[in-house]
C-alpha cells in the first residue's frame, strides 16, 4: 500500500509530496506524474514514480495498487476534466484503491457557478463509483491574486467585479497540508470537508494590505464584469477562461467564496496562513 499523489509535480501536487515526506517514509508515497524528468527530485529522494496521464486513460491502468490511499487532484484544463477525472476514477476503482480523496471546490453541489461544474460531476462519479472516498473542496487559494501582483503594482490597482465580496482564502501550503492529513490520518472516509481561510477579506482590504507591504497607493476599481473581461483579454487571457474569471468574481460578489467554517484549520492544526504573510512575500519577491 502506498500514498499515491497524482499531478505530483503540479503547484498543489508538489506541496503534497513535501508534506507527505515530513510524516512518510518516501519508500511510501508515490507520485504520478506525465514527466518522467520533471519529476527526478522525486525520485532522487526515494519517492515511487508511477508515469500516466489522465487524458490517456491506458497510462492509467498501472498507477494505482490495491490499497493505495490515492489523492486526485483535479485537471487544470477546463474543459476536459470530466473526462480526464473518470479516467482516473475508473482505474482506481479497477485496482481497489483503500481511499480516493478529491480536490473539488468550496460549496461542493451547492457552488453555482461555472467552475464548479467540473467539479460537481466528478464528485457525483466519484459517489456513483463507490469507491471510499474524502471530499477536499477547496476554496480560493491566496496565490490566485498574489501570483499577478506585478501589473497591480505597476498600474496601482486591483481590478475586479466582484464588490464587496469576500473571500475566505488560503495558501497553497495550507490545502496541501489538509490533504496529506488525510490521506494519513484516519475517519476521514465518507467525508466532505468545506475547505477555506479563518478570515474573509474582500478586493478592498486586499488593495490596502498590497498598500501597506509595498509603500504603494494602491486602490480597487470595481467594475462590471464585461469590462473586466475586457481587460483581462486585453492582458493576455484567453477568452473563455477570462469569462471563467469573471463569473468568479460574480460569485465572490453573491458570497459564494466567503464561508469558512474552519475544517482547514481543524485538519491542519493551526491557523490558516494570514492574507498580509502571504501579500508580504509576495511584494518582497518583486
Amino acid at each position: 500500500m502506498s500514498i499515491v499523489v497524482t499531478g505530483a509535480t503540479g503547484a498543489l501536487g508538489r506541496l503534497v509530496v513535501e508534506q507527505l515526506l515530513t510524516t512518510v517514509p518516501a519508500s511510501g508515497i508515490a507520485a504520478v506524474v506525465r514527466d518522467k524528468e520533471k519529476a527526478a527530485a522525486l525520485a532522487a529522494r526515494g519517492v515511487e514514480l508511477r508515469i500516466a496521464d489522465y487524458s490517456h486513460p491506458e497510462t492509467l491502468a498501472g498507477a494505482f495498487r490495491a490499497g493505495d490511499r490515492v489523492l486526485l487532484i483535479s485537471g487544470s484544463e477546463v474543459g476536459s476534466r470530466v473526462a480526464q477525472h473518470s479516467a482516473v476514477i475508473d482505474a482506481a476503482k479497477a485496482a481497489g484503491v483503500a481511499q480516493l480523496a478529491y480536490t473539488g471546490i468550496l460549496g461542493g453541489p451547492d457552488a453555482d457557478f461555472v467552475l464548479a461544474d467540473e467539479h460537481k460531476v466528478t464528485e457525483q462519479l466519484i459517489l456513483d463509483s463507490g469507491l471510499p472516498h474524502t471530499f477536499l473542496r477547496n476554496g480560493w487559494y491566496t496565490e490566485n491574486y498574489t501570483a499577478n501582483l506585478a501589473p497591480v503594482l505597476a498600474h496601482g490597482a486591483v481590478v475586479g467585479n466582484a464588490g464587496d465580496g469576500r473571500i475566505a482564502s488560503a495558501t497553497r501550503a495550507d490545502y496541501a497540508a489538509a490533504a496529506a492529513a488525510v490521506l494519513t490520518g484516519e475517519g476521514h472516509l465518507g467525508k466532505a470537508y468545506e475547505l477555506s481561510g479563518d478570515v474573509a477579506w474582500s478586493l478592498t482590504e486586499y488593495a490596502a494590505v498590497i498598500a501597506e507591504a509595498s509603500g504603494k497607493e494602491i486602490v480597487h476599481n470595481d467594475v462590471p464584469a464585461a469590462v473586466h473581461q475586457e481587460i483581462l483579454v486585453g492582458a493576455g487571457v484567453p477568452e473563455g477562461f477570462a469569462a471563467v474569471l469573471t463569473d468568479v468574481d460574480e460569485a465572490i460578489r453573491r458570497g459564494l467564496l466567503a464561508h469558512s467554517n474552519g475544517d482547514l484549520a481543524r485538519l491542519i492544526g493551526r491557523p490558516t496562513t494570514p492574507l498580509a504573510e502571504t501579500v508580504a512575500a509576495a511584494v518582497a519577491a518583486q
